[in-house]
C-alpha cells in the first residue's frame, strides 16, 4: 500500500468546494470516484485544506493510500483520463508513509485576481472579480504594509471552521498591478475562514476611499469585524501553493514544460 501525494489544479466554479458533501459535487468526491475506477477500491483523498464553492486552485496538495501497480507518472495520466476537464493532476509521487497533506503543511500562498476595466469583461466572469471603481493603489499598498507580520486577525475572519487561535503570521502581501486590473498575493502560516477574501475586500475598500489605511491598524488592534471591509467574491481566489518543510514534487513535470505564467509553480 503506497502513500501518494498529488498536485491538483481545478476550476472551482464547477464544484461546491473541495470537501465531499452529500448531494453536491465536490473536487474531493470527483477525484475519489476517478480513483475507484482505476484501483477498484474506495480511497479517501485528504487535501491540504478546504476551498469553498467557487474558489480555484493551481497548487492544491492532497494524499491518499492505494494499492496499484501503476508507477507515479502512469497513475497521473490514467487519473487525468478519468477526471473531467475542470480538474487536472499536475504531479503525482509516492511519498513517505506518514506524510499528511494537511497536518504537514507549514504555510500557503494564495492569489486573488481583480479586473478593473470600465465594463465587465464578457469572458471569465467566474475566474476573476470585477470592479469599475477607480482605486488608489498607493493607499492599498500602505494598508497592506500594516498587515504584514504576526497579528490577531480575528477582524478579518468570518465565522466558520473551529480554530484554537486567531493569531497568524502574514509572511507577505503584495499588490501587482497591470493594465486592466491587479493581483494580490498573500502568504501566511495559516488562514482563518474567508481571511484572504476579507483582506482583499478591505484593501479594495481602502482603494475606493471608503476608509483610510489607518483603519486597518485599528481593526487589527481591536478585532472588530465591522472595521474591516467586506468579503470579496470567491471567483477571484486561487490556492497557488502549499508550503512544506520537506521538498515535494521534486521530479520535473514533463507535461508543464514551456507553459508560461502562473502554471510555472
Amino acid at each position: 500500500m503506497r502513500n501518494l501525494r498529488i498536485l491538483v489544479a481545478y476550476d472551482g466554479s464547477k464544484f461546491f468546494g473541495w470537501q465531499r458533501q452529500d448531494g453536491f459535487e465536490s473536487v474531493q468526491q470527483t477525484i475519489e470516484e476517478a480513483l475507484y475506477g482505476l484501483v477498484g477500491e474506495r480511497v479517501v483523498v485528504h487535501g491540504s485544506g478546504r476551498t469553498d464553492t467557487g474558489v480555484h486552485a493551481l497548487g492544491q496538495v492532497a494524499h491518499f493510500h492505494a494499492d496499484t501497480a501503476l508507477d507515479d507518472d502512469r497513475l497521473r495520466h490514467a487519473l487525468n483520463a478519468h477526471l473531467p476537464e475542470s480538474i487536472r493532476i499536475r504531479r503525482a509521487e509516492t511519498c513517505r508513509p506518514d506524510f499528511h497533506a494537511r497536518f504537514d503543511a507549514i504555510g500557503k500562498l494564495y492569489l486573488y485576481l481583480v479586473a478593473t476595466s470600465r465594463f465587465q469583461p464578457p469572458f471569465a466572469r467566474e475566474l476573476a472579480h470585477w470592479t469599475h471603481d477607480p482605486l488608489d493603489l498607493a493607499a492599498m499598498r500602505a494598508a497592506a504594509r500594516v498587515l504584514h507580520g504576526r497579528h490577531d486577525f480575528r477582524a478579518f475572519g468570518n465565522t466558520g471552521s473551529p480554530r484554537q487561535t486567531t493569531v497568524r503570521t502574514l509572511r507577505g502581501l503584495r499588490i501587482l498591478a497591470h493594465q486592466r486590473g491587479f493581483a494580490v498575493l498573500v502568504e501566511a502560516d495559516g488562514f482563518l475562514y474567508n481571511m484572504v477574501r476579507t483582506l482583499v475586500g478591505t484593501l479594495i475598500d481602502v482603494g475606493r476611499g471608503r476608509f483610510p489605511p489607518e483603519q486597518v491598524r485599528t481593526a487589527l488592534e481591536t478585532g472588530e469585524r465591522t472595521l474591516a471591509g467586506p468579503t470579496a467574491p470567491a471567483c477571484g481566489l486561487y490556492l497557488l501553493r502549499v508550503r512544506y518543510a520537506e521538498d515535494v514534487f521534486s521530479t520535473p513535470d514533463r507535461g508543464q514544460r514551456g507553459v508560461p505564467g502562473l502554471f510555472q509553480l
